[in-house]
């Protein structure tokens, strides 16, 4: 430890493990209960950086008080302390919490229903059944509803504020008619707009002007549209995302859903890129942290709109293995390993230790049951300890399963609040329930 380096801080854990931080590396040491060969360290550090912390709250209260304090005074005509407490003020706030998330629907108003695709879901039609046109229909209804909130707002506040007369129009105050105008405005420019793509059988559309670039000259957008619709179909296609940022990778294209626009993009003609990767100390969905990488996809066309895609990183190995190209990396960009990734090449190097399993001549290997892709390389025996002695049990199954897949066995079974705990626990045997450790991995020789 050089001068000046924090001094390092431990922790058993089990026991028999210990939780060390040394210079800003977090790392786990130790061995399995009861366990005659020891584990080696583990380093955690390459997840979390150089920390690991709660996170602070968002200043929510703050920010509202900021940016809608104005409005609201400008909505109540000034005053005090009881401008918040007028009619106006009240429905103005609500309504303007409403359009946001009827615009970026949380998942409160996807789990009400409140979106408009499950508002109009009779006349959109099936996403899996026709993508291309679903999403025809689907970005023109969304840009026509969404050009309705103003107009919606000015009908609310007639009732919420009958005293300012904006009923009809005509009467009301000057700045309240422009609004009215810009409210009646928006929808007829929208519907307009929608009239002209609908034209020609949705041939004006911005998705049939995409997928008209790749159209042989002797067919049609509907012949590369049919193509898209079939390989949507397919169950083994990349789909990730949240559902106005939707990235879907099929055998063919590349596509991102967005809520007015889906971008679309051949493989064969598509450059991607890393260019920005974000570390955040919490994930949404777990007390873990995550990292989110920006990749932008660009086509050899120059009359192909490139466009960025986000995802996170432990993601990021399923992408590559559907995209054929490689993706390129900036130079500052650092893709750190998720944890279920860190895990698998820590149980690979350890049972790579372990003693080997002499297969009989007489048996032959089989296919993994678990992916079908590669044949069973690994056997469980009981090594860590006497046949009669601790908490693992000899199995009896054949080889059945590879490396891989016995590793994601293994870390599916783990809790994920508690990743110092992985390696020094037991999970039975996904075939006959016998509890194993790591250490009673062996590889098939």
């Amino acid at each position: 430890m050089g001068p000046g380096a924090a001094p390092p801080s431990r922790r058993v854990l089990n026991g028999t493990q210990t939780l060390a931080r040394t210079d800003g590396r977090l790392t786990i040491s130790g061995s399995v209960r009861g366990a005659r060969t020891p584990l080696p360290r583990m380093p955690l550090a390459g997840l979390w950086g150089d920390s690991i912390s709660q996170g602070t709250p968002r200043r929510t209260g703050a920010w509202l008080t900021g940016t809608l304090g104005p409005v609201l005074r400008a909505v109540g005509g000034g005053g005090g302390g009881g401008t918040m407490d007028s009619p106006e003020v009240t429905f103005t706030l609500a309504y303007l919490v409403f359009a946001v998330c009827f615009v970026f629907t949380p998942t409160e108003f996807h789990s009400a229903g409140l979106t408009v695709q499950n508002l109009l879901s009779g006349w959109l039609g099936s996403e899996d059944a026709a993508f291309v046109p679903y999403h025809q229909r689907r970005t023109a209804a969304t840009l026509f509803c969404h050009s309705l909130l103003p107009l919606g707002y000015y009908v609310g506040m007639c009732f919420a504020a009958s005293e300012k007369q904006l009923f009809p129009p005509s009467q009301a105050p000057e700045a309240w008619r422009l609004f009215f105008l810009l409210a009646v405005l928006l929808p007829t420019v929208a519907g307009t707009l929608i009239y002209y793509w609908h034209r020609d059988g949705w041939a004006r559309h911005p998705l049939a002007r995409s997928l008209a670039l790749y159209a042989l000259p002797q067919s049609g957008w509907q012949a590369v549209a049919s193509s898209v619709n079939t390989e949507f179909r397919r169950i083994d296609k990349f789909a990730t995302g949240a559902p106005g940022a939707r990235v879907i990778v099929t055998d063919t294209w590349v596509m991102k859903v967005t809520t007015y626009r889906v971008h679309v993009a051949q493989q064969q003609d598509v450059h991607l890129t890393v260019t920005e990767s974000q570390q955040h100390e919490l994930s949404p969905d777990s007390n873990l942290p995550v990292q989110l990488l920006t990749i932008r996809v660009a086509s050899s066309s120059p009359e192909v709109q490139a466009f960025d895609i986000r995802l996170n990183s432990t993601e990021y190995g399923e992408l590559c293995e559907k995209i054929r190209a490689p993706i390129l990396r900036a130079a500052n960009v650092v893709i750190r390993q998720s944890l279920g990734d860190l895990f698998l090449e820590t149980f690979a190097s350890l049972v790579e230790v372990n003693p080997a399993y002499a297969v009989p001549s007489s048996q032959e290997l089989e296919a993994c049951i678990g992916c079908m892709q590669t044949r069973a390389s690994v056997k469980l025996v009981k090594t860590c300890q006497e046949a009669a002695e601790g908490e693992c049990q000899q199995c009896y199954c054949r080889p059945m399963w590879c490396l891989t897949c016995m590793g994601k066995w293994f870390a599916s079974r783990q809790d994920p609040q508690r990743p110092d705990t992985w390696l020094a626990s037991r999970v039975p045997c996904p075939t006959c329930r016998a509890r194993f450790c790591i250490l009673d991995v062996c590889a098939v020789r």
